[in-house]
């Protein structure tokens, strides 16, 4: 299986999304953390960059949605929210883990 690319810098401070998806080949997995979640909502310029991206599997953790304060059900088509043992889980299952 592919690369897991984490992301938890918000879209709107930096291009570390858009990094990790320029780099990331198809089959790759994206995680959305801490303030990455803010690029998981619907409704945002981030909801067409990541429609660009079908190729890949996008997550989102659901505990830093809740913490703030953003609803699972606003995210964008796609994206499954997964909790810490799911993150683990995504770990295990892809080949390595690339921060951004």
């Amino acid at each position: 299986m592919a690369d897991l690319f984490t992301v938890n810098k918000s879209p709107y401070e930096t291009t570390g999304l858009v990094s990790a998806l320029r780099f990331a080949p198809a089959e790759s997995g994206i995680l959305l953390l801490e303030d990455g979640v803010y690029a998981a909502i619907r409704g945002t310029h981030q909801a067409s960059v990541i429609a660009q991206h079908q190729d890949k599997s996008f997550y989102a953790l659901q505990e830093d949605l809740v913490a703030r304060g953003l609803n699972p059900d606003e995210l964008i088509a796609g994206i499954r929210p997964v909790d810490y043992a799911g993150f683990v889980d995504l770990v295990v299952a892809y080949d390595k883990v690339q921060a951004w």
